[in-house]
């Protein structure tokens, strides 16, 4: 027999060794995936003539529109934390109601919010109808949560006992909602037990002498978990192009067997070629994901779209223009809002300097949000074929041209003196011969709290649900993940899918 059939021979050996303690440390404690549990840290009688000091504590510090407490009046303080090793974002609760909790042969007569983890999980039980009761049960809202945040509630009951059966019920994509426990009050769960751990040092021998064995075979047939192979096609955006192409190279790094294509055209041109493609497929959903710089305006029926980053936008000039701030009325001028300026003197540049503007064409989201977030009017019609002479002898404005790309418009800009034009902020600051600009004495590093104008959120699109399993399913989830928020942070995009990102997402969504 050849080497490789030696190996083969055991590896499978151990491999089938080694199974059953995978399988034993998986049910020990199945933290794999995604988990809500939930405990009762408080369960006890408040009402009665007994209920003394601790009875109006009860009705007045935290159910105060309750004048006077039933006889047999129980609390439960329930908390609810995500124990798995990933986040639930609200689309991941499958149920109509994404938890909820009853309280067996009682009746809810009032709901208090105790305490949250992280502040902005308090904005999910303000809205109206957030948090309903009817009758034995608590209706919850889809409450995002990453690994180890948690909220509370204190449940004011009648008409049982204390220490009745309190169960909290729902649906996960991918994982499930349990009951579980902590050696504290407030301590959070433990990820392996004693006797796991035991488990774990025999798997970890096996697992070297397996990674030894099998050192000689050929690497690239290892697929991390997750992986899916096949081709697919990444559209859209050309500002947010740089990001998904690396996005791209380190899925297909990780994934041998997956060929991903960037190209992308613009944010609206890809998003119509993409329901174009879905509605030829009759269906099917094709193996396309386009971002898009803002929500697209298509077909809402058939786009599927999931919240990636805030991308910041900027403005760029000519080196040759000493300028470093404009005020949101001059812009405004010299894109002929209001009224028309034509030379740099006359919002604080140089002398002798006329104004040129390098515009995107149309399709483009980053030319879609200059005009919602910045002008607040579309851009005037294009005067100039190269930026440098005019196709319209008459026009009273500053020469403006049009180009296809976000790169075409930063060498534009960096090669004409008294250019003035729009860009994604990290391709701005890599581009020679220009300069970013503040607007109204704000900085784009101040997009991620939402007081500069210039930024957006960007959008990841397909053709309906991707098939599960997918390539276009899986290169989404990767994107979402810890990897895929590396990258982001990388090029200076504030993923949603963080504690900083989930409001300022959530604002504008």
């Amino acid at each position: 027999m050849s080497v490789d059939s030696i190996v083969a021979i055991v590896t499978s050996v151990i491999a089938l060794g080694v199974t059953p303690f995978v399988n034993l440390i998986l049910l020990l404690r199945g933290r794999g995936g995604q988990r809500i549990g939930y405990r009762v840290q408080l369960d006890t009688l408040v009402g009665g003539d007994n209920g003394g000091v601790e009875q109006q504590n009860v009705r007045l510090g935290l159910f105060q529109n309750i004048s006077e407490l039933p006889h047999d009046a129980t609390v439960v303080l329930l908390r609810i934390e995500n124990d798995g090793s990933v986040p639930v974002g609200e689309s991941d609760y499958t149920s109509p109601n994404a938890l909820t909790a009853t309280f067996r042969d009682r009746l809810v007569r009032g709901i208090a919010v105790a305490q949250f983890s992280d502040e902005h999980l308090y904005d999910h039980f303000t809205a109206p109808g957030a948090v309903m009761e009817a009758g034995s049960h608590v209706h919850l809202p889809r409450v995002p949560l990453s690994r180890g945040q948690y909220y509370k509630l204190f449940v004011l009951l009648s008409g049982g006992p204390a220490g009745a059966d309190v169960r909290v019920t729902g649906g996960l994509r991918a994982g499930k909602v349990h009951k579980n426990k902590a050696r504290t009050v407030d301590a959070t769960t433990p990820a392996i037990s004693r006797t796991a751990y035991g488990i774990i040092g025999v798997f970890c021998v096996a697992l070297a002498v397996l990674g030894a064995l099998v050192v000689r075979l050929d690497t690239r047939q290892m697929h991390p978990m997750g992986c899916a192979t096949g081709s697919l096609t990444v559209a859209g955006s050309t500002a947010f192009q740089p990001a998904a192409a690396d996005l791209a190279a380190r899925y297909e790094q990780q994934c041998p067997g997956s060929h991903i294509t960037v190209a992308g055209r613009g944010s609206e041109v890809d998003t119509q070629q993409l329901i174009a493609e879905g509605d030829k497929a009759k269906g099917a959903s094709p193996a396309v994901v386009v971002f898009s710089d803002g929500q697209s305006e298509g077909d809402s029926r058939h786009l599927q779209g999931k919240p990636v980053a805030v991308v910041a936008f900027a403005l760029v000039v000519n080196d040759d223009v000493k300028v470093k701030d404009l005020p949101l009325s001059a812009i405004r001028k010299m894109y002929g809002i209001s009224s028309y300026v034509t030379q740099w003197d006359q919002v604080g540049g140089p002398s002798g300097l006329p104004i040129r503007l390098v515009s995107r064409a149309g399709g483009s989201g980053t030319r879609n949000i200059f005009e919602q977030r910045v002008l607040g009017h579309t851009e005037p019609g294009r005067t100039s074929s190269d930026c440098a002479h005019p196709t319209i002898p008459s026009n009273i404005g500053p020469l403006r041209c049009e180009l296809a790309s976000t790169q075409d418009v930063l060498d534009m800009v960096g090669r004409t003196q008294g250019g003035i034009g729009y860009a994604e902020l990290q391709a701005a600051r890599d581009a020679k011969g220009v300069h970013v600009l503040s607007i109204g004495g704000m900085a784009p590093a101040a997009a991620a709290d939402g007081s500069y104008p210039f930024a957006e959120i960007e959008y990841a699109y397909t053709y309906g649900d991707p098939a599960e399993g997918s390539l276009a399913e899986s290169f989404l989830n990767y994107t979402l993940s810890s990897g895929g928020k590396e990258v982001l942070k990388s090029h200076g995009h504030l993923p949603c899918e963080s504690p900083e990102g989930y409001r300022r997402c959530g604002q504008s969504g």
